[in-house]
């Protein structure tokens, strides 16, 4: 064989590797810009967004939607700022993250009546909330308190909450946002800890991508057959691992 075709065969050798090595960067690339600024995976720990959210759940959640006015990448994607009723993720105590649900808004005057919520004088509507059932509490069902009756409230947001309470409401201040669980017997939330500021808001969950059977401690619902029976097979022990139906699921 000629040196000319050796090195033609040769070359036609190289190409494959090379254009998957191109493809391979390429996809590196797109997913490592994703996971800087847009997506980020997120695990459900426990049942304060019952059943919105549910233990075992895995979710991506966007990093771009709630960014910073000045950023970037508000230029190449999407940017609106923060809504009642979102579900957020935010930064309560370093580097803790948690996720809630947007009830108070910058200048809203919230209450809690029997365990309704009440903006600005009037009901919310809440088709998402969830109250499984837990023992009588001054502080989760009548808010704000008028007693400090509840040690899980952190003592410098009683102080705090009192100075911005007037006639039974509190008034959100500022760049400041209430937040609530949707498993409202079941949730340390603003009611306890006080208010989420704008700048500590960083994401909002997109979908679920898996989620784990994972036992909760507050549902009591009842399950549609409580019959007894085995599940010793290979294909119920794949099926019973996994919330299969939740995969995909949209989270609003």
């Amino acid at each position: 064989m000629s040196q000319t075709a050796a090195e033609s065969e040769s070359w036609l050798y190289r190409l494959p590797i090379s254009e998957a090595c191109a493809s391979f960067l390429r996809t590196l690339v797109v997913a490592l810009f994703l996971l800087t600024f847009v997506l980020q995976p997120l695990f459900i720990p426990s049942e304060s967004m019952e059943h919105t959210l549910l233990v075992g759940d895995f979710l991506l959640f966007n990093k771009q939607v709630f960014a910073p006015p000045d950023a970037l990448a508000r230029h190449l994607l999407p940017y609106r700022d923060v809504q009642r009723g979102d579900i957020v993720v935010f930064h309560h105590s370093h580097p803790a993250l948690l996720i809630k649900r947007v009830i108070g808004l910058p200048g809203d005057r919230v209450r809690i009546a029997n365990g309704t919520v009440f903006i600005n004088d009037a009901p919310l509507p809440e088709p998402y909330a969830t109250f499984e059932p837990a023992p009588p509490n001054a502080v989760r069902d009548e808010f704000p308190a008028a007693i400090y009756t509840d040690p899980e409230v952190d003592p410098d947001w009683w102080r705090q909450m009192q100075h911005l309470s007037r006639g039974g409401e509190l008034r959100v201040p500022a760049g400041e946002y209430f937040v609530l669980g949707d498993n409202r017997n079941h949730s340390s939330d603003s009611r306890y800890w006080g208010f989420v500021p704008r700048q500590a808001i960083i994401a909002r969950p997109l979908l679920i991508y898996f989620s784990l059977r994972r036992p909760s401690t507050t549902d009591v619902r009842k399950a549609p057959d409580d019959r007894l029976g085995h599940d010793s097979g290979l294909w119920n022990r794949l099926a019973g691992f996994a919330r299969w139906d939740r995969i995909f699921h949209v989270v609003h």
